[in-house]
């Protein structure tokens, strides 16, 4: 079984295609893993909502993830298996139909093998807000693993999935990525389909990965992407995503903003981050200062806007066409209100406040309009130190995990640690984090964000840094 663990999902492919690994024990060694921590509840790890109770069934299993499994985060609709998005209000739905990106890997061959847990509609930075019990970092149990994607993270690191999707609005994917000590790609908004995933902020949802090492996340994203007619602001992407390759560094230009990486930033942190530039330059990249400007602005600009959008799309949840209902309501406005009451915790019903009343009359333009003209800036400062440079650096979060209720009585210093990764998602373009390093004996993210539609070269600079930082993530796994 520990050999089967050490296998990435590109090498667990390779020795299903020649026969020295069977897809009957591969998937049985991790699902009787998910179902051991899912069995153990808040004991365990807690990643998981649901299990599979067997392999999939059915025809012949063929294409190029022919046999791996799969965790996918609860908020992705899949047919007939329970999909809630960490909410009580959505407690056993089961959709009739699947998430186009899940849909595609089926298709080139995954497994579905488990639901991961998730910060209730993806709206929270640490996995502390799912009505099904906060997610632990499997470095350190009395610490989060990050947010909204804690789940799929904690079990990629814990060895309990060997790869797994989730989604990043703000940083969801590459936070708890960072937290964890593994990889996270959040690609290009548009660049995979967003049908099929339960809603938070749309103009800013995005699917992705959380993986191993690079080379996973190029397999996975290299199944998920295209044009969806079920999906408007999804794009066809302009080239097909490869297996990353690049070993150096040689005439790159990485830009460091300064807004990113000074004050607020941990010390242990700062201090990896530090030795990652020095080891890019070694490796023959150009370190440049660059300016963002308006990242400063960021943060306050996305609390708006995030939540006017999950304000409008939650309101779906009224318990009249599916999800829970509250019982003995004696009139339409009272069902309305006591659905929500009992249904919503209580970061759903803060963002939802906040959205509604950004979005009142008389405070629209004062709130939401500005905020999108702050977004506008942001990507216009992006656009900008991109004509100088080919990709940004900067940490993933700026600190290591914290400790379980350490930051949940006090919301705003909960939403700083999206303050690094909030930037790219306002403006809509790829970023992944990769581990290098450890503070405190916890792992710490490098951050590499680069143009619209550059996922190839990022993943081979993602690559040749994971290459040449080495780190041993072997430490996590439960």
């Amino acid at each position: 079984m520990s050999d089967v663990l050490e296998l990435t999902a590109l090498a667990a492919a390779a020795a299903l295609a020649d026969g020295s690994l069977s897809r009957e024990e591969l998937f049985e060694t991790y699902r009787a893993r998910a179902a051991a921590d899912r069995a153990a509840g808040e004991q365990g790890l807690n990643c998981f909502t649901w299990v599979a109770e067997h392999a999939p069934e059915g025809p012949a299993i063929s294409g190029p993830l022919a046999g791996l499994p799969l965790a996918v985060k609860d908020l992705f609709c899949t047919e007939g298996v329970p999909s809630q998005s960490g909410s009580r209000i959505l407690e056993g739905y089961l959709p009739p139909y699947t998430a186009t990106a899940v849909a595609r890997m089926q298709a080139a061959g995954a497994g579905l093998l488990a639901k991961t847990n998730q910060d209730e509609f993806a709206m929270g930075s640490s996995n502390e807000n799912s009505a099904y019990g906060p997610v632990r970092n499997p470095w350190d149990r009395g610490r989060v693993p990050g947010g909204s994607s804690g789940g799929s993270a904690a079990a990629v690191a814990a060895g309990l999935a060997p790869w797994a999707l989730g989604t990043d609005t703000g940083g969801s994917i590459r936070q708890p990525a960072a937290l964890c000590g593994i990889v996270g790609l959040k690609p290009t908004y548009g660049a995979v389909s967003r049908y099929g995933m339960i809603a938070f902020a749309s103009s800013l949802d995005q699917a992705g990965t959380l993986t191993r090492d690079v080379a996973d996340a190029a397999l996975a994203l290299g199944q998920m992407t295209g044009r969806d007619a079920c999906d408007a602001t999804s794009l066809e992407f302009p080239h097909a995503i490869e297996l990353p390759s690049a070993e150096r560094l040689d005439g790159i230009r990485l830009g460091v903003p300064e807004e990113l990486t000074g004050e607020g930033i941990e010390a242990g942190v700062l201090e990896c981050f530090g030795a990652a530039l020095a080891r890019a330059e070694e490796l023959g990249a150009r370190i440049e200062p660059v300016k963002l400007a308006h990242a400063p602005h960021a943060l306050s600009a996305y609390y708006v806007i995030a939540p006017a959008e999950a304000s409008s799309n939650l309101a779906r949840f009224d318990g009249v066409r599916y999800g829970m209902r509250a019982e003995h309501a004696e009139e339409l406005v009272e069902m309305y209100t006591r659905t929500r009451h009992d249904g919503f915790g209580a970061e759903v019903k803060r963002r939802i406040m906040l959205g509604t009343y950004a979005l009142s009359s008389g405070y629209y333009d004062a709130y939401y309009g500005r905020a999108q003209r702050v977004r506008t800036k942001i990507a216009e400062d992006f656009r900008g130190a991109f004509a100088e440079v080919d990709f940004i650096l900067t940490p993933t979060a700026p600190t290591v995990a914290f400790e379980l209720g350490e930051k949940t009585g006090d919301p705003l210093a909960m939403y700083l640690n999206d303050y690094c990764t909030v930037p790219m998602s306002l403006a809509g373009i790829p970023a992944i984090s990769i581990p290098c390093g450890l503070s405190r004996g916890l792992p710490v993210g490098l951050q590499i964000a680069g143009p619209a539609f550059s996922e190839n070269r990022l993943l081979d600079t993602a690559h040749a840094f994971e290459l040449a930082l080495a780190f041993d993530g072997s430490a996590a796994r439960v």
